[in-house]
């Protein structure tokens, strides 16, 4: 197997307990603990300890979410607006430097600080519509296509903050990391 690797740079690396962004836009969001981790511990079958999602039955196959900061930064400009604080996507893993949406149904890694953790990326992470209320309106719409990926560990240990090295099965383009990639269901009979 052909192991395609692109330098990358892991800039945000999110871990919260609880939800933020339930119930209403208009109510506000959840006043809950955020941690913008120097690292963060995976945990195969898990996630990441520490976060909302970490055991939950129902995310088992998608706990950690990887997000592209380049599609946040093209949001940005799309919108005339921001910069956006990546933290406020709620996305555990923020790179710059890979296109994510190949990615989909694939086994790959991330070196980071001399550490390896392998993910597998089951399903597009879809933007919820409190993106119009936290980073400008009109964000939910434009961030479909290009919200991340919802992995699911594979094998755990320690991501951390700086640079990294994502190896993929697929060849990936680093310059289509802000392009939304909208996946259409199969046409066949």
């Amino acid at each position: 197997m052909t192991d395609y690797r692109y330098d990358v740079e892991v800039l945000h690396l999110l871990v919260s307990p609880a939800h933020a962004y339930f119930g209403r836009a208009r109510e506000g969001a959840a006043d809950v603990p955020t941690t913008d981790a120097d690292q963060a511990e995976l945990v195969a079958g898990k996630g990441i300890v520490g976060d909302r999602f970490f055991g939950k039955a129902a995310h088992m196959d998608a706990a950690v979410t990887v997000f592209a900061v380049e599609a946040l930064e093209a949001i940005a400009a799309e919108l005339d607006a921001g910069p956006f604080d990546p933290l406020l996507t709620r996305r555990n893993v923020v790179l710059r430097g890979v296109e994510l949406a190949p990615l989909l149904g694939h086994e790959f890694t991330l070196e980071s600080g001399g550490d390896v953790v392998r993910l597998k990326a089951g399903r597009p992470a879809h933007p919820c519509a409190w993106m119009d209320e936290m980073l400008a309106p009109g964000a939910h719409k434009a961030m479909r296509g290009r919200g991340g990926v919802r992995c699911q560990v594979i094998s755990g240990g320690l991501l951390h903050r700086g640079p990294a090295v994502l190896s993929s099965p697929v060849p990936l383009d680093p310059g289509k990391a802000g392009e939304p990639n909208v996946l259409r269901p199969s046409r066949l009979p």
